[in-house]
């Protein structure tokens, strides 16, 4: 198998030294950019597929800033993810990252294991790109005739599965396999299991993340929740309502991107979902339900005025 293609851009040699350091020996190839010019003419060999740019902000020249928003503008780079590398750590320079797609932040100095725990997500995120694609157009046309559908799920690979399965039937599948993925694997991880923001955070970090999900999975505490989600046409919309048999949680501070947040290996997910996946997603009672809905018709979406009224949600789990 192929192994990961992650390319550190920094115009200090020094840096570049201590994550080559980190990362090698690990089941990565890396490449080297000491400028933003060097990052790009990286990026712009077609024959290298990137899975991961860990990328300075601050260079001369070329800043890792325009190099971030030329990948966003480029249809083969814009999905691969960045984790912006930075001592720029102000509130309004995080949002400015973020908005530019920097999703991923890591300040400097930085530890080892803050390294590994960012590079584990976002390498995650990018093979559920690269899952879809190999699977995207298996079965779409019997998926294409289904007008609603009801699946149940308990495991992580099931809601992942699941959530490659719903992808096809929407017209954005590579970005809508992101963020329903995220929304069902919160249903398991932060519904059923109860996994905190904290406690995941923490797991994340000291790589313990997939040893604790299966010991919840077996508890006797958590062994027979389920969770659902629902998917039906109606309106000219796709709307998929997930819901689990957890406790809800306050949602309200997750649906946007937090500066505060921005320098740890969780807790994007949901932002994510909203503003790359979905043209709307709306958490319901104590949290353990959320409808999210795309557009079918994208001419339709785009005219003025055209703003429908969304579905009513469908019957949670008791």
């Amino acid at each position: 198998m192929e192994r990961p293609h992650i390319l550190v851009v920094d115009d200090d040699v020094f840096n570049l030294h201590i994550i080559g350091e980190i990362l090698e020996g690990l089941e990565f190839e890396l490449q080297f950019a000491e400028s933003g010019e060097q990052a790009w003419e990286c990026l712009s060999d077609a024959a290298v597929r990137h899975e991961l740019v860990i990328l300075d902000r601050m260079m001369p020249g070329i800043s890792g800033l325009e190099v971030l928003r030329r990948m966003k503008g480029d249809e083969r780079l814009k999905s691969v993810p960045v984790i912006m590398q930075t001592a720029a750590a102000a509130p309004d320079q995080v949002r400015e990252g973020l908005e530019a797609g920097a999703y991923y932040y890591l300040t400097k100095p930085f530890n080892p294991d803050a390294l590994m725990a960012i590079v584990r997500s976002a390498l995650e995120h990018w093979q559920r790109l690269r899952d879809v694609e190999r699977q995207r157009d298996s079965d779409a046309e019997a998926l294409a005739l289904m007008e609603d559908g009801r699946f149940r799920f308990r495991t992580l690979r099931q809601a992942r599965s699941l959530a490659h399965l719903a992808a096809r039937l929407c017209p954005n599948g590579d970005a809508a396999v992101m963020g329903l993925t995220e929304l069902l694997v919160n249903a398991v991880e932060h519904g059923n299991l109860g996994v905190t923001y904290a406690e995941k955070k923490r797991l994340r970090e000291d790589n313990t993340w997939d040893e604790e999900i299966a010991r919840r999975l077996d508890s006797p505490q958590y062994r027979e929740r389920l969770a659902e989600i629902a998917v039906r046409r109606e309106g000219g919309h796709l709307v998929f309502t997930i819901a689990d048999q957890g406790a809800g949680f306050d949602w309200q501070g997750y649906l946007d991107f937090d500066p505060g947040r921005a320098f740890d290996p969780n807790g994007r997910g949901i932002a994510l979902a909203r503003q790359l996946s979905f043209s709307s997603v709306e958490y319901l009672g104590r949290g353990n339900v959320v409808r999210a809905c795309i557009r079918l018709d994208a001419a339709r979406a785009a005219a003025p005025g055209a703003r429908e009224p969304l579905p009513e949600p469908a019957d949670a789990l008791a």
